[in-house]
């Protein structure tokens, strides 16, 4: 694995994901998850969201469509919060959800836009403590 790569792509998921949760996903790594920590930090972060030609705020609206379509709550939920972090505001992620919703059906519609108002109602928990 390319080290530099690795390391970029640390930096770069620690900023959009929060440094925070980075730290933990690592920290609760062990042999057999630790390669998929890895791979995703190099490939992902290092690889594709350092590339040029998307501003994050772009890559955290494609990953909405992308993620809801697929079904995948848990990451969803996370890169609701990146989402917000890069420049999107809620009502562009309500639209986003309700082109999820026409295009990927109203049950992942519904399912993402539930997981996104618990995302944003989490951080702006988050930045109210952080205030404090």
């Amino acid at each position: 694995m390319n080290d530099d790569r690795l390391a970029k792509g640390l930096a770069l998921r620690s900023e959009v994901l929060g440094a925070e949760y980075v730290a933990r996903s690592l920290e609760q790594a062990d042999d057999f998850t630790r390669p998929m920590q890895e791979l995703s930090s190099s490939y992902c972060w290092g690889e594709i969201w350092s590339r040029e030609g998307l501003s994050r705020r772009d890559r955290s609206l494609l990953n909405i469509g992308m993620i809801s379509a697929l079904n995948r709550p848990h990451e969803l939920k996370l890169h609701i919060k990146a989402a917000l972090r890069n420049g999107l505001n809620r009502e562009e992620i309500r639209e986003a959800l309700l082109q999820v919703a026409v295009y990927c059906g109203i049950p992942a519609g519904m399912d993402s836009t539930r997981i996104a108002h618990e995302a944003i109602a989490e951080y702006d928990a988050d930045l109210a403590e952080k205030a404090v």
